[in-house]
């Protein structure tokens, strides 16, 4: 049996950016120079072979990443410096309609490499990408790459690491050169320049700093020293003492800032030419945490809930979380990572989110890509594939010895939705098969059926998001979809306060139904977390408290569909107060009754208004065609947030999703094919009040006519 690596010299990393800043090509590069390949293939390469981390057909077709791919690789260091590392990292795609693929990632990871484009800086899925290692206290390393492309310039893009996500950057390199003029790397910590020869950028010169960037080196490291005090007491001390701070203790406070959050390292190369990757690795040893220095917390199902620590401790009792799932020729394999204790190929465990269901485990992988690596046992700070093993995302397995489960990930709201059908009735068995495959592997990608029109209906982030799954289907399942015309998930809510006073009668011979309701509804504040809340403020027993929720249930069949156009009712809040019973007549139904309708009638009278998706849209377009751009964002009611110059023009604005569709060709159109976009959820905001009457006028319409066939 293999000897066990220590945890200390082992990282789980994540590389995230927006799309098209090169995170696959420098993952690829990555996976080259530590030996796990042998050929550098281009995500968009000549060969037709494709990157390795993109393994899918389509990913390699279209030159983008649709899915997260986990590998693993060993660094032993570009100048020896350390021991090799075992390095786990998951390549995640850049394009925000899957951002789950994101979420789940960083879900698991320790730490992150966030990778910025030299020219453009931090771009709109910076910023998402950014929010989410946030949300899971994930440290990171900011790599600024395309240093060769023109525009490049590494100062500028750390700046607005400060002013655009509030990151206390600090430059940890120095570039000798930017655009065509980049010819190597500067470490001020150390004094030395690196340069990159050879085709392939695999052998490292290390030389003395050229004369030129001595004065340049010399104030960098200065620089680095005050910043990094700025947010490390014990290497403050030595500042404020004038003491000399040797290179150890310089990146012993770079790493210590690193984990607690305070800074965020800038690291510059170039993956695509070779330049830089070997000196990120080395970073990612020196400045990114280890599974032991990571804080993760579990609820203690058998004690309320209450937090406990996992500890990276392969003898504690065994915890793991599902975070993702794929399903291959062979079957489905159950991504993990695993957080305390040993689990071994045969070992049976359980599944805590849901109803502790017991599982063995029959085969266990270490995942490289779309290749595997049978391995008998997997322990704490591990990412592992399990084969045959039946979970949903985010369900948390023990091996029975402790009720411990680990918080979920974020899923976001679906914002697009597609009525779709096979188009051919023979394929309706793989039509199945499919959906129920894929909202399995994404909880994004979500199906139901619509009651009156009994079609079926999917929802997911974007267009891009439910196109790849429709081709995913004719691929994968030879089944052709039909699709209708895409809807978008719009919202209803109320403006003001109203009040309930609903009494539910019903009397036919024997028991009858009683139950009077009295309470309100109002908005909820802005910056509530939940759309909906109950709120039971009855005393005195006018309402038996074994009725209470069965309004609950009321108002939430209420809220499930609003009375304007038929949508979702969000940030509201529901509020009981008073009420009466009967001894006889009252019933759990009675009340659930007249709550739904003492809702439907304070719903009329609280301003009811609809809201729809407004998306934040970054276009990047040569200069010259500015105007039309712009021009195009005001004729789909856009608002135009911020407009950067340069060679290309960048617009950011805000535009509501309605308005979206088609663009890309109109955009393609009027840029002679030059233009490109990328757009994101951003908030819900009230569609003005002529659309609304439009849209509530066809609702009521549509309504007539199935009534009329009923």
């Amino acid at each position: 049996m293999a000897t066990r690596i220590p945890l200390d010299r082992i990282r789980n990393i994540g590389i995230s950016a927006h799309i098209d800043s090169g995170k696959t090509t420098l993952t690829e590069r990555i996976l080259y120079y530590t030996g796990r390949i042998h050929k550098i293939h281009e995500v968009r390469g000549k060969d037709g072979v494709g990157a390795k981390m993109d393994s899918m057909d389509l990913e390699r077709e279209k030159g983008i990443t649709i899915q997260s791919a986990a590998t693993y690789c060993v660094w032993p260091g570009s100048q020896d410096q350390f021991q090799p590392i075992n390095i786990n990292i998951i390549d995640t795609p850049g394009h925000v309609d899957f951002t789950i693929e994101v979420e789940r990632a960083l879900r698991v990871l320790d730490g992150a490499i966030l990778v910025l484009d030299s020219g453009k800086g931090v771009q709109s899925q910076s910023i998402t990408v950014d929010r989410q290692m946030k949300r899971y206290n994930v440290p990171r390393i900011a790599f600024v790459n395309k240093m060769d492309n023109p525009g490049a310039n590494y100062d500028r893009v750390s700046a607005m690491l400060k002013e655009k996500l509030g990151h206390h950057s600090v430059k940890i390199q120095l570039p000798m050169g930017a655009e065509q003029e980049f010819k190597g790397i500067i470490d001020p910590i150390i004094g030395k320049a690196f340069y990159f020869d050879g085709d392939d950028g695999a052998i490292i010169r290390e030389e003395e700093v050229p004369e030129e960037y001595k004065k340049a080196t010399a104030d960098a490291r200065h620089e680095i020293i005050h910043l990094v005090a700025d947010v490390d007491d014990i290497l403050a001390e030595k500042f404020l003492m004038e003491e000399p701070i040797s290179v150890e203790e310089l990146r012993a406070a770079i790493r210590r800032a690193t984990l607690a959050l305070k800074m965020t390292p800038v690291m510059c190369g170039s993956a695509i030419k070779n330049k830089g990757v070997q000196l990120l690795l080395d970073g990612v040893v020196h400045f990114l945490p280890n599974p032991t220095e990571v804080k993760n917390e579990a609820h203690d199902q058998d004690n309320e809930e209450a937090k406990v620590v996992v500890e990276s401790d392969p003898t504690k009792p065994f915890v793991g979380l599902a975070f993702k799932l794929q399903q291959d020729k062979y079957g489905q394999l159950t991504y993990f990572r695993v957080y305390q204790g040993t689990v071994s190929a045969g070992d049976t465990i359980f599944n805590v989110s849901n109803e502790k269901r017991k599982v063995r485990v029959p085969r266990m992988f270490r995942m490289h890509s779309d290749d595997r690596e049978e391995i008998a046992q997997a322990e704490a700070g591990d990412i592992v594939a399990f084969y045959g093993v039946e979970a949903s995302s985010g369900e948390t397995f023990t091996d029975g010895k402790v009720n411990w489960t680990l918080t979920s990930m974020h899923v976001p709201a679906a914002v697009i939705s597609l009525a779709v059908a096979p188009k051919d009735r023979a394929a309706e068995t793989n039509f199945s098969k499919a959906l129920n495959r894929f909202t399995k592997e994404d909880p994004t990608f979500r199906v139901h059926q619509d009651e009156e029109s009994q079609q079926t209906i999917i929802s997911g982030m974007g267009e891009l998001h439910l196109d790849i799954y429709m081709e995913r289907m004719r691929r994968e399942y030879s089944c052709e979809v039909v699709a209708g015309k895409p809807q978008v998930a719009y919202r209803e809510a109320i403006t003001r306060r109203a009040e309930i006073n609903y009494t539910h009668r019903k009397q036919t011979g024997g028991s009858g139904q009683y139950a009077k309701v009295l309470g309100y509804i109002e908005p909820l504040p802005s910056d509530a977390v939940e759309a909906y809340e109950f709120v039971d403020d009855v005393s005195g027993g006018s309402i038996p408290r074994e009725f209470i929720s069965s309004c609950d249930k009321g108002f939430k069949e209420g809220v499930r569909k609003g009375t304007l156009i038929g949508f979702p009712v969000v940030s509201i809040r529901c509020a009981v107060n008073d009420g009466a019973a009967h001894a006889v007549d009252s019933s759990e139904m009675a009340f659930k009754t007249a709550a739904l309708m003492g809702f439907r009638e304070a719903y009329a009278q609280a301003g009811p208004t609809i809201l729809e998706p407004i998306m934040k849209v970054e276009i990047d377009a040569p200069i010259e065609f500015q105007g039309s751009v712009v021009g195009q964002v005001n004729q789909r009611r856009g608002t135009i947030l911020e407009t950067v110059g340069g060679d290309n023009v960048s617009v950011t604005c805000e535009v509501p999703l309605n308005a979206m569709f088609g663009y890309s060709t109109d955009l393609r159109s009027a840029t002679q094919g030059k233009g490109t976009f990328t757009m994101e959820f951003a908030r819900y905001a009230i569609v003005p009040r002529q659309e609304q009457d439009e849209m509530i006028k066809k609702y009521k319409e549509k309504l007539a006519i199935e009534q009329a066939k009923k």
